[in-house]
């Protein structure tokens, strides 16, 4: 492993050069993934691989690229998603245009997971799914919507245990290996990069969803997230975080409720 004062060299060297700031990150987690990328890659010295990071730009985005890239699935957390379908999109439906927001997307596994929902609730028309992440990589694979079939079981058996209950095949077509979900979902979605460290609120929400992002940051850097979170949501609108996130300590707890045990939280002021 590398060492703790490598690791905030490595910190300030980036921050230098290129402007983004990793100190907010939990430092444990980044570790773990600079010294992967580290072996990975088969350096022996430490000061070789800060001077490729500082004189390669496309390394530095590799870099990036192999610290925030999350892991991810289709219907992760099954009961999750059936509170999704049972309480909080029936509340949205009265809306005349539902604007949803993914923070910290991936690689859409989760988008297309809620666009299903949508059209389930005969919702999908009038919607409209933001999905960002600072990893312009995985962005490019989001936007595709296109995922091995060798993960479809996995997706399909999540997608009957959070209520779903039409043929989970209707929604792409497989070939070579491969199942594209249909068009009409990607239609409904919007992919941009976004730094939740350092970019700022860009529309009024009535859904954000930021799963399993926030215990990569900080304490620091997860109330900056929930703030701006809460002051881009409407009114009575939701906010779901990770299995392993809270809100329960944060200054604008106040202003959301915990609708059960769910990471779901509903802005109530």
């Amino acid at each position: 492993m590398i060492e703790d004062l490598q690791l905030e060299t490595l910190i300030n060297v980036v921050y230098e050069y290129y402007g983004f700031d990793f100190g907010s990150y939990s430092r444990a987690s980044l570790k773990r993934r600079v010294d992967r990328i580290y072996q990975l890659d088969g350096f022996t010295r430490f000061s070789d691989f800060l001077s490729k990071i500082r004189s390669e730009p496309e390394y530095y985005k590799r870099l990036v690229e192999e610290i925030t890239v999350n892991v991810t699935e289709m219907f992760r957390d099954p009961s999750f998603y059936e509170c999704l379908r049972t309480e909080v999109l029936p509340n949205l439906a009265a809306k005349p245009f539902i604007r949803i927001w993914h923070a910290g997307c991936s690689t859409g596994e989760e988008v297309f997971s809620m666009a299903i929902l949508l059209k389930e609730a005969n919702l999908l028309s009038k919607s409209l799914i933001y999905a960002t992440d600072i990893n312009a990589k995985v962005l490019e694979k989001a936007r595709k919507g296109v995922f091995g079939l060798q993960t479809i079981k996995q997706f399909a058996e999540n997608y009957r245990n959070s209520g779903g209950s039409n043929d989970f095949s209707d929604y792409y077509t497989a070939n070579y290996g491969l199942a594209k979900f249909n068009d009409e979902f990607s239609g409904k979605m919007v992919f941009s990069q976004h730094n939740l460290v350092s970019d700022g609120s860009f529309n009024e929400f009535d859904l954000i969803l930021c799963r399993n992002v926030l215990i990569y940051f900080d304490k620091d850097l997860q109330e900056r997230a929930l703030n701006l979170f809460d002051s881009s949501l409407s009114t009575l609108g939701y906010l779901a975080l990770g299995s392993k996130e809270t809100m329960k300590f944060a200054p604008i707890s106040d202003n959301f409720k915990q609708l059960n045990k769910e990471k779901v939280w509903r802005k109530i002021k």
